[in-house]
């Protein structure tokens, strides 16, 4: 479906976990960076204060809101491939552009795209208790999403499986 991820020993992997809020992209991003003895990195730690308080209140980040947050999300792409490192970075990453402007701190960044149904992501976000990010706003998110792309290095991975499953399964995509 998607092209042919970059070779293993070619480069230290890097990756985005990525998908709408909810899928689990840190859970994920979590056990593959530990399973690859990588960092791992919380896209989320990275928003402003203001992009905080406006999904906290309910209203979803435009383009113009993300834009910070995505430059520094590259800077430290560059930074840990600069380094030969690599790296787990969970990030939504919804539309194509800003997959690219990652893409563009590295050309070989590989994406995990989690996916599920609707109702199970709802549900697993109700559950949340510590996270700013309201079930109201997966709507929004699902509208912006724009899938992975023919061209673009990257799976999709069903978030129904068990996390040891799903995690074996990304890391049997990259030829382990």
């Amino acid at each position: 479906m998607h092209t042919k991820l970059p070779s293993p020993s070619a480069v230290p992997a890097r990756w985005i976990v990525m998908g709408v809020s909810g899928c689990g992209k840190s859970e994920v991003g979590q056990r593959l960076a530990q399973a690859l003895g990588v960092s791992f990195l919380e896209g989320d730690a990275y928003h402003s204060a203001s992009n905080v308080a406006k999904m906290a209140a309910g209203t979803p980040l435009d383009d113009h809101d993300r834009a910070g947050w995505l430059a520094t999300l590259q800077v430290e792409i560059a930074a840990a491939r600069a380094r030969e490192e690599g790296l787990v970075l969970a990030c939504s990453a919804l539309k194509r552009r800003y997959r690219d402007l990652l893409r563009a701190a590295d050309p070989h960044l590989r994406f995990v795209h989690l996916s599920g149904p609707r109702d199970l992501i709802a549900e697993r976000m109700r559950a949340r208790t510590a996270h700013y990010m309201p079930a109201s706003l997966l709507d929004s998110q699902l509208r912006d999403l724009e899938p992975l792309q023919d061209d673009e290095a990257g799976l999709l991975f069903d978030i129904g499986k068990p996390l040891p499953v799903l995690t074996e399964e990304i890391l049997q995509s990259e030829g382990r």
